[in-house]
């Protein structure tokens, strides 16, 4: 079957399989952020937008994304960059693998709420498994990221 997505602002056609699911096609595409842990929807690692909105990709048929937008966290490099500097600067990227599904979430988190307590920044990450770290570093860039954005007089990631 044919199918038409924007992924990352770049119209795609492509012809799928029917059960091709969405973290498959846009790993073929290019698209290694989105990251395959539990296959269950329970570990975040497969964090993508769909029509601005966090989706796990590894339970949807990338048939269901057609006609949407879909962006991974390579669409969103220019606001990733200085949101990546406040975690590691936290040692919260001891491995490395869960950051791409913890920061499209942190982004999604912060584009609704541009002050979050630290109940909402935990609450919004719960989905994210991260076996490194006790999530401890990821609240601090959170945070320290939060401040910066205040101090520059950003207001949001949008």
């Amino acid at each position: 079957m044919e199918i038409k997505i924007n992924l990352n602002g770049k119209d795609i056609v492509s012809t799928i399989e029917p059960d091709t699911l969405l973290i498959d096609f846009l790993r073929q595409q290019g698209c290694l952020s989105v990251k395959r842990g539990c296959d269950t929807s329970n570990c975040g690692l497969c964090t993508v937008f769909q029509d601005d909105q966090p989706i796990l990709s590894c339970s949807v048929l990338a048939a269901r994304a057609a006609g949407h937008k879909i962006v991974t966290l390579e669409g969103m490099q220019k606001e990733a960059q200085g949101f990546a500097e406040f975690i590691a600067d936290q040692g919260a990227e001891q491995c490395g693998f869960c950051n791409p599904g913890m920061m499209m979430n942190a982004m999604a988190l912060l584009r609704e709420n541009d002050d979050p307590s630290d109940e909402d920044i935990l609450n919004y990450l719960a989905g994210n498994l991260c076996r490194c770290s006790g999530y401890e570093g990821q609240l601090r860039g959170i945070k320290n990221y939060i401040a910066y954005l205040k101090r520059s007089g950003k207001e949001d990631l949008s």
